[in-house]
Order: structure tokens, then C-alpha cells, then sequence
């Protein structure tokens, strides 16, 4: 093998490495029998989303997971592989692949990486449940708005309490 496609090999597995540091999360499926459309539409759902699908060669995955402190994935990496690695939303990646998977019997998730930890595919389920991060921060603004919408509503009823008051004071008198 010539120099040059060594570097080139070692290039790739760096880049790989990189994003398995860098995302917040990586996702390994097996993608054995989906049809190009198939492909192309799961790729375009996950676009969306942010995240990116690469199909990668397992000896590269072996050695850019070494390279990036996850040796734990590596029984994962046997046949077909593609990885959907998110830097933004940690829980795009399961969703997406779980619904997709759901539907189209030929797309197997084996299991991934989520904020640094290795996990299994009940993890990766039970990610895929979670709502979408804006899912997540609408409901929390909605607890924080709770206790201010409450208080409104007691001063509120509080105000036309008195003057219901005054005006029944009013016409005693």
C-alpha cells in the first residue's frame, strides 16, 4: 500500500474520531437492505434534524473508536455500518432511527454513544422517547410560567372580589 493511501486512511480515521468526540451523539445502525429511496429519505429526515449519516468501513470505525476513548463499540462494528453522529440535539439521532427503524424492518440500531457514555439500544430507546430539545425547553418554560400564572389569576380574583364588594357597599348605602 503506497504512502499516500496510508495518510489518506489515517486522515479518515482521525476525522472519525473527531466527531465521535465531538458530537453530543453517534448512533450505529446496521443499513443491510434499504433501497437507495429508502436511504435517501432516512438521510433527508436526519438532515433536518442536524444530524449527519455516514456509512463508514468497520476497520476505520474500529480504530477511530480506540482513538476516541469508546474500545466499548467496537463489537458493534461487523457488517453493514453506517453512524448518524448529532453535535446539537442528543436525542435527534435515537428519535429519528427508532421511528425509522419502527417502520421499515430493514434498519437495525445496535447501539451508540450519548454525551460521552457508551449505550445500549434500550438506552437508545428510551432516548428516542424524549421529546425534541425545544419539546423539552417549551415544557420547562411552562413549569416556570406555572407559579407566575397562578399568582395572576389570584390577584386577579382577588381584584374583583373588592369590588364586587364596593359596588354591594355602594348600594347599601
Amino acid at each position: 500500500m503506497s504512502e499516500q493511501a496510508i495518510a489518506l486512511k489515517a486522515q479518515k480515521v482521525a476525522e472519525i474520531a473527531d466527531q465521535f468526540k465531538n458530537s453530543t451523539s453517534a448512533v450505529v445502525v446496521n443499513p443491510r437492505g434499504l433501497t437507495v429511496a429508502e436511504s435517501t429519505d432516512l438521510r433527508h429526515q436526519l438532515r433536518q434534524e442536524g444530524v449527519v449519516l455516514e456509512v463508514i468501513k468497520n476497520k476505520v470505525l474500529v480504530r477511530a473508536s480506540k482513538d476516541a476513548g469508546f474500545e466499548e463499540l467496537n463489537d458493534l462494528f461487523a457488517g453493514p455500518t453506517a453512524v448518524a453522529f448529532s453535535e446539537d440535539d442528543a436525542v435527534a439521532p435515537a428519535r429519528i432511527l427508532k421511528k425509522y427503524a419502527d417502520a421499515n424492518e430493514k434498519l437495525v440500531i445496535k447501539g451508540g454513544v450519548v454525551d460521552g457514555s457508551v449505550v445500549s439500544i434500550e438506552d437508545i430507546n428510551k432516548y428516542a422517547s424524549l421529546p425534541s430539545r425545544e419539546g423539552l425547553l417549551g415544557q420547562l418554560m411552562a413549569e416556570f410560567q406555572f407559579p407566575i400564572r397562578s399568582f395572576a389569576y389570584a390577584v386577579k380574583a382577588l381584584q374583583e372580589k373588592k369590588e364586587a364588594e364596593g359596588e354591594t357597599a355602594e348600594a347599601a348605602e
